[in-house]
């Protein structure tokens, strides 16, 4: 990411609507993300979080408009600029593959459909390693990897597909507390060289201390500002309800 301006517009979503049959899961969001900043993204389960990061990266099909590096996306192949980092769980950690080989899977686009990795994709997968603090852990199995390691990996992918929008679904659960803390850490240099980031996040103190703009969601976008404004009071009852909004206040 070697453009490190802060302030760009880097993803804008509008009016985004994602649906399941006759299941409405997300409806009429909009937002913006621009370059520099970390953006927690909130909400209780089924809210639709997942679904509209999926929406973003092109993997559920959906109404309405996203931009990405200033134009705007209508096919899967043209969001390059943004990648998506899953949580552990969704991972096949028995799958045959190293973690050389899942960073560089992130330099398809370059590469083109059947083709073979040049020596610049394999340079830029090396050097996405180190950027994570990984450097010499390309031969390992992916399966070998704790969970703070393995989300290191996937943000080298994204470093490597040279995505300048991040996108983390949930992708600090599973992991322990000094490894989240160096994640977030990461995550910061990365804004600070130019990237935008959302995290989505079910942990409400660390929304409240470490990020400076919160998203609240509950299938639409309930609230956007600063995480002790959209986590008082109003904002938790209208985002988890009443009683969640009670229990959670004490977190």
């Amino acid at each position: 990411m070697a453009d490190a301006a802060t302030g760009q517009r880097r993803l804008a979503v509008r009016d985004l609507c994602v649906r399941y049959g006759a299941r409405t899961a997300v409806e009429g969001a909009t937002f913006e993300v621009t370059s520099g900043e970390v953006v927690a993204l909130i909400g209780p389960n089924g809210a639709g979080k997942s679904s509209l990061l999926r929406a973003v990266v092109g993997l559920v099909p959906h109404d309405g408009e996203v931009e990405l590096r200033g134009g705007s996306c209508h096919h899967r192949n043209h969001r390059v600029a943004a990648a998506m980092i899953p949580q552990r769980a969704e991972i096949d950690l028995t799958f045959p593959v190293s973690v050389a080989e899942v960073v560089r899977s992130g330099r398809r686009a370059f590469v083109g459909f059947g083709g073979w990795p040049r020596r610049a994709d394999k340079v830029a997968a090396d050097a996405a390693l180190d950027r994570v603090g990984l450097a010499g852990f390309g031969h390992r199995h992916i399966g070998a990897l704790s969970g703070g390691e393995l989300q290191r990996v996937l943000l080298a992918r994204a470093l490597a597909q040279e995505a300048n929008v991040l996108l983390l679904d949930e992708a600090l659960s599973g992991v322990d507390h000094d490894r989240t803390l160096e994640l977030l850490e990461l995550v910061d240099s990365l804004a600070e060289s130019g990237a935008a980031v959302v995290v989505s996040t079910h942990d409400l103190a660390m929304t409240r201390h470490r990020f400076g703009r919160c998203i609240a969601v509950n299938r639409r976008i309930v609230a956007d500002g600063d995480p002790n404004e959209v986590l008082d009071a109003f904002g938790l009852d209208a985002t988890f309800g009443s009683g969640s909004a009670r229990w959670r206040l004490d977190q």
